[in-house]
């Protein structure tokens, strides 16, 4: 399956929700059926209809389609490894109705590593030319920090060979694991190896026990952040501008910030005065929209407001989560709720000791 394909979506509001979604599928399956059997046109006659569709419901939605056998036409749809789209990924998958000679998937599957050779170029990407190891760091123990090695790499061929092997992990460990359970990952050459190295066939059964481990460990880790305390912080940007920060310093000092690793940022943009800052009407629909964001993301669901940062006419709030899958849809809420009033964006990534949050600790 060698077609994929970036959504940039019509602003036409015709397809409103997945029922709509998969109704209009349904009208129209058997022509892209046909098309997906002959593989001759395939850009034209069905993604070029299919990109639009998705595109209504939501930016993020990429796709690869193919034969599954001589009968069965499958449909993945990807989050091509962007966390912030995996739920509405998942989501879309669920409501599939059940089509005759059609499979629909979500996400690249993971693949046996006898089954993963791929070839770009001159080079082919292998378990004979792939090894890795994992680094430990006492301060940081429940990170999972690995380097692949691959033989064929060095530096005229680096960024050519760091592409391919990454390629090659997304078939081996599927799209969903290897865009959650890594946290650090970087690719080197045979003579930069600083470590025994140990055969790719068994990566996944490290992440399996690590994942493991690490459930065990925080699954019934929770924090209450009624009591905490907060700061105000004050600074300024380059530009000259000013800053201020409300800040959780309990939650901040934490020993168990691993149970969280997932950090959501809300960035909202306003109208600002000269120095950056909103009005007092403003302030109140910003604050509005926070309470808003309380009131979803509770500590006591796994959500630990961290604080928020305002200048510059942004305000970014931010969250501590235990999941991926319902900050987004959260936030997807507060998009409908408040895009008539404000510009708001939004981002989840994985950072299991808050390393992204010094600035305001001095670490």
């Amino acid at each position: 399956m060698s077609f994929l394909k970036n959504i940039f979506g019509s602003k036409e509001q015709t397809i409103k929700n997945y029922n709509d979604f998969w109704k209009w599928f349904q009208e129209n399956e058997k022509s892209f059926y046909q098309v997906v059997k002959e593989g001759k046109k395939i850009e034209e006659e069905f993604f070029s209809e299919l990109s639009p569709k998705l595109g209504q419901l939501r930016e993020g939605y990429y796709f690869l389609t193919g034969m599954m056998n001589e009968d069965t036409a499958e449909l993945i749809l990807t989050a091509d490894g962007r966390v912030k789209n995996i739920v509405f990924v998942e989501e879309l998958v669920n409501a599939a109705p059940d089509i005759n000679g059609w499979k629909f998937t979500a996400f690249k599957p993971a693949l046996d590593i006898e089954d993963v050779s791929i070839k770009m170029g001159d080079y082919e990407f292998s378990k004979d030319n792939i090894s890795f190891y994992y680094n430990e760091d006492a301060n940081y123990p429940d990170e999972i920090d690995i380097v692949l090695v691959n033989d064929n790499l060095n530096e005229s061929n680096k960024d050519e060979i760091t592409n391919g092997t990454f390629i090659f992990i997304d078939n081996l460990l599927g799209e969903l694991n290897f865009a959650t359970t890594i946290d650090n990952i970087v690719v080197v050459g045979k003579d930069k190896a600083e470590k025994e190295l140990i055969s790719i066939k068994k990566l996944k059964d490290f992440l399996i026990w690590r994942e493991k481990e690490f459930i065990e460990k925080y699954d019934d880790v929770w924090h209450s952040t009624e009591t905490n305390n907060h700061s105000i912080l004050e600074g300024s940007l380059q530009n000259g501008k000013p800053l201020l920060a409300v800040v959780n310093m309990d939650l901040l000092n934490w020993e168990n910030k691993a149970s969280h690793p997932w950090i959501l940022v809300i960035e909202t943009k306003f109208n600002a005065d000269p120095n950056g800052f909103p009005s007092d009407k403003t302030l109140a629909e910003l604050n509005e929209l926070e309470d808003v964001l309380l009131e979803e993301l509770k500590d006591s669901e796994g959500y630990l407001n961290i604080g928020r940062e305002t200048a510059d006419a942004i305000r970014e709030i931010y969250f501590a989560c235990k999941d991926f899958r319902k900050p987004p849809k959260v936030a997807e809420q507060i998009i409908a709720k408040y895009g008539d009033k404000f510009s708001i964006t939004f981002d989840i990534y994985k950072d299991k000791y808050w390393q992204s949050f010094n600035r305001f600790t001095g670490n």
